[in-house]
């Protein structure tokens, strides 16, 4: 004979179980508007002395470029022909982080307010725009082409007309051109030949061979501007800045020449890094709000910012590279930090500026100005605290 619960009961253990859902995710702290809550690592499971000597190390391995981001800049891309300065650009702090364990600071160094140039940490707020339009239904699928949504020409040749939303989010799409006055083949050009063997070179197909370029990101962004139909800006400011508290002191810049008209309205099309100024300014604690929202899996409080299916969806490597998702690095390849999870991704721009985020110990680091081939023994020192 088979035992059987009363309906009664089972009703009764439903509850109980939806009534412990709800307690703990009442539980989830997020920080308010202007206010983040402060806890002693012990409180949060953390070795204070190791931790201290993450921070330590962080302190001390700043990043060596000048200060005067104007020489770092000219200066890092001095091989690149035609470089130059088209947008704003702000000299540095000092070195600044902070690490979140549960949500809350646990610690932090430097000055975490100032306002400073994060560089390519950029890709990955112009990926989440990417994103939100997936959401909103704006773009159908990333494996459309880019041409049934922008056909103004930017995408009209042979090669271009093939590239994918998917193929500029995985920087993969070997897009071949002008915009704005920079030409692709000009931005990281390879070690061997000169001028014309890179402006004769034979073109990838889209998807197949990785490539760091930000001509091409800068076509994702003025592509997201066509079909937002408004400045990139304002969509993040009111899509996601907003709703998780973060404060009125960022900017998203691009260039002097990169105002197109939309709808008969002069409108910015922002690049999606510092390379030749502009890009996100902004301050630390912003980041690690941004951050704290992918740590949640794009929830804050009780709002899905961005869907679970983008979160998943950018943690998974590209084609073209293991160590590459929508524009947001993973922990995988070879690039992976050994001694820290595979299951890490996160967000790296020109100078040590890091957004890293580790589901599985729920945690955010926000590194500035950390020197760059030093954030996989800063990210062991932590592990090693938790």
């Amino acid at each position: 004979m088979i035992n059987t619960i009363p309906n009664q009961a089972v009703l009764m253990l439903l509850s109980l179980f939806l009534w412990a859902g709800d307690l703990q995710a009442q539980h989830v702290y997020y920080p308010e508007k202007n206010k983040w809550e402060e806890r002693v690592p012990e409180e949060a499971g953390l070795n204070a002395s190791k931790l201290n000597e993450a921070i330590t190390f962080a302190r001390e391995h700043e990043y060596e470029g000048a200060r005067d981001l104007r020489i770092a800049i000219l200066k890092g891309f001095e091989r690149e022909p035609y470089h130059k300065l088209a947008g704003p650009v702000k000299e540095r702090g000092g070195p600044a982080g902070l690490i979140i364990k549960d949500g809350y600071i646990v610690a932090k160094w430097g000055d975490v307010e100032r306002v400073d140039m994060t560089f390519s940490v950029t890709k990955s707020y112009l990926s989440t725009i990417a994103g939100l339009a997936v959401d909103d239904g704006l773009i159908g699928n990333v494996d459309d082409p880019v041409q049934a949504y922008v056909w103004d020409g930017t995408f009209e040749s042979e090669h271009n007309s093939k590239i994918q939303w998917k193929h500029l989010l995985h920087q993969s799409s070997d897009w071949s051109g002008s915009l704005f006055g920079m030409y692709d083949w000009a931005d990281r050009p390879p070690n061997g030949g000169g001028i014309d063997d890179w402006k004769s070179r034979t073109l990838l197909e889209p998807g197949t061979n990785f490539e760091y370029n930000d001509v091409r990101v800068n076509v994702l962004a003025y592509s997201l501007l066509q079909v937002w139909r408004k400045p990139l800006p304002m969509v993040l400011k009111e899509k996601i800045m907003d709703p998780i508290g973060a404060s009125s002191t960022w900017r998203w810049y691009g260039y002097e020449n990169s105002f197109v008209n939309v709808d008969g309205i002069k409108m910015q099309s922002v690049s999606g890094g510092g390379h030749s100024g502009g890009g996100l300014f902004i301050n630390t604690l912003d980041h690690a709000r941004f951050g704290l929202l992918f740590l949640r899996n794009g929830k804050w409080r009780d709002q899905q910012l961005v869907s679970e299916r983008w979160i998943k969806g950018l943690q998974q490597s590209s084609p073209g590279n293991e160590s590459y998702g929508y524009m947001w690095w993973l922990n995988k390849g070879n690039q992976q930090w050994e001694g820290v999870s595979s299951s890490v991704y996160y967000a790296a721009g020109f100078g040590g500026n890091f957004i890293v985020v580790d589901q599985e110990n729920d945690l955010i680091v926000v590194t500035r100005w950390l020197n760059p081939p030093q954030i996989g023994e800063m990210m062991r020192l932590v592990t090693r605290a938790l």
